[in-house]
């Protein structure tokens, strides 16, 4: 991968040493590696005349397409930017607004979102879904007629190149773009593949949709192998321990927060995922049950906790729990471990100052793997990526220790971004989405329950509006993914505040399990 820092390069090395092995399957529909390269090659092709700055749109996920879409923009050497299916329309809009997109990509159930009013707002060159699995045609178009193709072999890149763009929640109710080089995807790879042996025997799960960052490492750590990814549909991740043992899959990495729902079906019993032989969770803290748990179901297999933030390329910090992992006590959780090769972990106080060992502080990364920034947000990027002591740092945000033996530790977030079901999410956010969708002066999202540091769900308080919760939390599914909706929206005369005059999200917090231990005790 040294000689072409381009992601398309794993796949068509693999395309030829392993031709006729399935390279992704998706229900009924699948492709051999002949089949993917030929297919991106042909995407490669039908983007060639419509690429200037490179960054192409893919409005899809879960899909044989969104596949095809990821490689064949980077084979054309192209950035690919994927737009989430859960996003409502008017998202949807304000990110085409602010990408200017090349083109846009889009599988079949994006192809459903298409409306006229989305398609004022899309560039020139729009690709859908032909007859044929990974097979695109121009919207509107009947066929593929006339088109050429595309390069042999992927377009050169070095590792400054932008593999992609991934949005996160922002605080000000605008979306983070994090983009991501090549060579920090090529970093990555790399380490893994230093404790890891990914073989042509393996079959990978995806767990993610393709706005997760952890579907990278599920793609190209396994087309890096040429092994089969095994998309899960939504249906699938209900009964995730029974598409384990179906696909006979034998790698996986998901959040923590999956395993509950095999938890929830039973279906985790011991020695019930005799497959698997590799498993990492990130996203998410991992809580010690959990681990044993899986341990206990997969007993062939080593489990693995990896930590790292979007804006460090998937994940940065490795902590086994196979032989005897470490706990951080306070919190119950497998600790994040040590920084991979090429990569630097440090705490630090409210000025940079780095902290000795076990006092806690704010977690900081640098090396190959730092993101170049936020796409289009100079400031931003300036702030969560300073120079300290003349080297490039990546300020997280959360909060963590390194103890006596170099090991570190996680201790949640110092802000108010926190994991909601896997997703990043920043509270101001929803709090800007519900004054805007009730009209009201105040308003404040609290992250609960918690349960291991990772929330639940959310609840929203709001004041100085006429509007009824019920009516506010409808008209904020028109603005905010379902996993950012409170679950509750209060409606109050007005809201706690704090000395410095601003809303008391701790105080709602506190009030929240006041309210909750008491119901505990009546019952």
């Amino acid at each position: 991968m040294r000689d072409n820092f381009n992601i398309a390069a794993l796949v068509e090395k693999s395309a030829v040493s392993f031709p006729d092995s399935l390279a992704v399957s998706c229900g009924n529909a699948s492709l051999t590696y002949a089949g993917f390269a030929s297919a991106a090659r042909r995407l490669a092709g039908q983007l060639a005349s419509g690429l200037s700055h490179g960054r192409c749109g893919i409005l899809g996920s879960r899909s044989i397409e969104a596949c095809v879409a990821i490689i064949g923009t980077a084979w054309a050497g192209g950035t690919y930017v994927p737009i989430s299916l859960k996003y409502p329309e008017q998202r949807i809009i304000e990110l085409l607004g602010m990408l200017d997109l090349d083109v846009l990509i889009v599988d079949r159930a994006g192809a459903k979102l298409l409306s006229e009013t989305v398609r004022a707002h899309c560039p020139q060159l729009v690709l859908v879904p032909g007859e044929e699995a990974g097979q695109f045609v121009m919207h509107g178009a009947e066929s593929t007629v006339d088109m050429p193709e595309g390069p042999e072999t992927p377009v050169m890149q070095d590792g400054d190149h932008l593999a992609y763009i991934e949005f996160t929640s922002g605080t000000t109710g605008k979306p983070k773009g994090v983009m991501v080089s090549s060579g920090a995807v090529a970093s990555y790879i790399e380490a893994m593949r230093g404790w890891y042996d990914f073989g042509p025997e393996d079959r990978a799960a995806e767990t993610c949709d393709i706005t997760f960052d952890l579907s990278v490492h599920n793609m190209l750590m396994t087309w890096q192998a040429g092994a089969c990814l095994h998309i899960m549909r939504p249906l699938d991740l209900v009964a995730p321990a029974r598409f384990i043992n179906k696909h006979r899959i034998t790698t996986w990495l998901s959040v923590p927060s999956l395993v509950a729902l095999s938890k929830q079906t039973a279906e985790l019993a011991p020695g019930s995922l005799p497959s698997l032989r590799i498993s990492l969770f990130c996203g998410e803290a991992l809580p010690v049950e959990v681990a044993r748990e899986w341990s206990a179901a997969a007993p062939n297999s080593i489990v693995d906790n990896i930590y790292g933030p979007t804006e460090a390329t998937i994940a940065c910090l490795r902590q086994p729990w196979t032989g005897g992992g470490v706990v951080t006590r306070s919190r119950d959780v497998v600790a994040i471990g040590e920084p991979y090769p090429g990569m630097k972990t440090m705490i630090v106080d409210a000025e940079n100052n780095p902290l000795p060992d076990g006092v806690p502080g704010e977690v900081a990364l640098g090396g190959a793997q730092l993101a170049e920034g936020y796409f289009g947000q100079e400031e931003l990027t300036a702030e969560r990526f300073p120079m300290i002591d003349g080297e490039r740092w990546y300020l997280t945000g959360d909060r963590g220790y390194r103890d006596e033996d170099g090991v570190f530790h996680h201790l949640g977030r110092l802000d108010n971004q926190v994991k909601i079901n896997g997703h990043r999410v920043e509270l101001e956010e929803i709090d800007t989405g519900m004054r805007f969708a009730a009209n009201a002066g105040m308003a404040c999202a609290v992250a609960w329950p918690l349960a291991h540091g990772s929330a639940m769900g959310v609840v929203g308080f709001c004041a100085g509006t006429a509007m009824d919760g019920t009516d506010i939390r409808n008209r904020l599914r028109d603005r905010l993914p379902p996993h950012m909706v409170p679950s509750e929206v209060r409606v109050m005369e007005t809201l706690p505040l704090n000395g410095n005059g601003k809303v008391d999200r701790k105080a709602l917090f506190a009030l929240l399990e006041e309210e909750n231990a008491n119901t505990d005790i009546a019952s």
